[in-house]
């Protein structure tokens, strides 16, 4: 079930808007994120990945996984800012569904891989990028794993570390 909610910007370079809203004139790149039980980007580890991912060299051609892709946010973002492709990877078939329609209303639907599933079920082919936004004990159990997917100077935006 969708929540409304009113846009609102992250950073210098963001504006979250519900579907509908009207485009930022002051620009700022949209990201349009159907809010639901994942919410929109309004939480702060979200919120400060993004101000983050705004800051890294030119992603141009980059190649991104988004573990715990969520909403998708992460991996909209980082293909607004130039990235190639993006696989965004999920447990939850709904997560999985939410991710799908935001990459749809956000036009990048064509450059994202949707898997539900484990990191396990990702090749080790390298990616320039990886974002993950999730508890930091699972973070820890998959480290040796995903420092195994990152290519050579890519890198690592990992939050959602509690200590």
């Amino acid at each position: 079930m969708s929540r409304k909610f009113t846009p609102f910007e992250i950073g210098e370079r963001f504006r979250i808007s519900p579907p509908g809203a009207p485009a930022s004139d002051d620009g700022r790149i949209d990201l349009v994120m159907a809010a639901g039980a994942f919410g929109s980007g309004e939480h702060e580890t979200t919120a400060s990945c993004l101000e983050l991912l705004a800051t890294l060299p030119d992603l141009a051609g980059a190649r991104v996984l988004d573990l715990g892709s969520g909403t998708g946010i992460l991996a909209i973002a980082a293909l607004k800012l130039g990235a190639r492709s993006a696989l965004c990877l999920d447990i939850d078939p709904v997560a999985v569904r939410t991710c799908e329609l935001n990459c749809q209303l956000n036009g990048v639907l064509a450059q994202v891989e949707h898997v539900c599933g484990t990191l396990d079920q990702v090749p080790e082919d390298p990616f320039e990028l990886i974002l993950a936004n999730i508890y930091g004990d699972i973070l820890v159990a998959v480290a040796e794993a995903l420092v195994a997917r990152v290519g050579p100077g890519g890198a690592l935006l990992l939050s959602g570390i509690l200590h």
